[in-house]
């Protein structure tokens, strides 16, 4: 059965309870009805935190999969996970998760900036808590390059845009959002429902794309973005590391 996953709707939460479906080992690991732990993927690495039950805790390491998703775990003082039908008590590390929430929306406006002012398509994003990188189809930055790039993507911080997530029909996305952005033609065939994140006003959006990540409410709460470095990943690629600060 499909886990339910509950940082699609609500990317604030960080605790929830939910129920045992499957019990695996070689790795510990089991498998919830529903979830607030975001698995690894689109660039965005997997939750940490603990699950709690019937006296026990276990760690969270590792989160993987989508439809199914596996918290492998290391015990902390049973070396067996919870057993199926466990009601346990799952807490997402706030810290790592609101680093990830902060350096993913600045990706975006990031994306938007270069695409808008350098036709410079993305082509690749890491982020991690402390620190993000993006690659994108361009010849080389130079410095001043960066300087305006940074200034612009602080103007929209400082804008306090807000930033929604909603779901929309696959064909009506395809008709109505900029496919350079969204980039729904990489989905699988059996996607039917998009999950559309958008930023700023919704008749005139600074940014609005495809995405199943997680991420903050506002621009505002970026704080900073920070351009740290460039670097050339090929004759028509760029590498543009950032943080949030």
């Amino acid at each position: 059965m499909p886990t339910t996953p509950l940082y699609l709707a609500d990317t604030s939460q960080r605790r929830f309870t939910a129920t045992v479906e499957r019990s695996l080992t070689d790795p510990p690991r089991v498998v919830l009805n529903r979830t607030c732990f975001y698995p690894t993927g689109g660039g965005q690495p997997h939750d940490t935190g603990g699950l709690h039950g019937d006296g026990e805790t276990w760690q969270v390491q590792n989160v993987t999969g989508r439809a199914t998703i596996e918290h492998v775990l290391s015990p902390a003082g049973s070396s067996d996970p919870p057993a199926k039908g466990t009601t346990v008590t799952g807490v997402v590390d706030d810290s790592r998760r609101t680093g990830h929430e902060r350096h993913h929306t600045a990706q975006h406006l990031l994306s938007a900036v270069l695409l808008s002012e350098y036709n410079a398509e993305t082509t690749g994003n890491q982020v991690y808590a402390e620190r993000a990188r993006i690659d994108c189809a361009y010849p080389r930055f130079d410095d001043n390059d960066l300087t305006r790039i940074e200034s612009r993507l602080n103007e929209v911080v400082d804008r306090n845009l807000p930033v929604r997530w909603y779901e929309l029909d696959r064909d009506d996305a395809e008709r109505d959002l900029d496919p350079e952005r969204t980039r729904i033609d990489l989905l699988p065939d059996s996607v039917t429902d998009v999950r559309i994140v958008e930023i700023g006003d919704p008749d005139d959006p600074f940014d609005r794309t495809a995405c199943a990540g997680t991420h903050v409410t506002a621009t505002g709460e970026l704080g900073a973005v920070e351009l740290t470095g460039r670097e050339t990943k090929g004759p028509d690629e760029e590498r543009a590391r950032f943080r949030v600060r």
